[in-house]
């Protein structure tokens, strides 16, 4: 079985889910695979420090529709990379923002976790 992560769905469908999600959830991780089976390393490391500051948070797999998400994605963000957080609607950044907000001693604020 291979997988093609080019065979998902229409730009119009990611653009409309993308939007949903942000727009419903006060924080949610845009990323490769799903919080038990991250698919790239950015990912594991986003899961693992959102989670260290929110119990509970939603994740978007893009997977299944790779090219589509980075597209919606970056008519938010004006980044093509994932993984990409939201919090309060407003884009915090990917694994990399994240780990520094944390040596800072920020993300927990910057989740809304305090």
């Amino acid at each position: 079985m291979t997988f093609d992560p080019n065979a998902g769905l229409e730009q119009e469908t990611v653009d409309q889910r993308v939007e949903e999600a942000i727009a419903e959830n006060e924080v949610v991780l845009f990323m490769k695979g799903t919080p038990l089976m991250p698919q790239c390393g950015f990912s594991d490391r986003a899961i693992e420090l959102v989670g260290r500051h929110v119990e509970e948070f939603e994740t978007v797999d893009v997977l299944e529709s790779l090219d589509e998400y980075r597209v919606a994605l970056e008519r938010h963000s004006g980044w093509e990379t994932i993984p990409q957080t939201y919090v309060d609607g407003e884009f915090v950044g990917g694994s990399d923002i994240l780990a520094e907000l944390e040596e800072r001693g920020e993300l927990a604020a910057t989740l809304g976790a305090e």
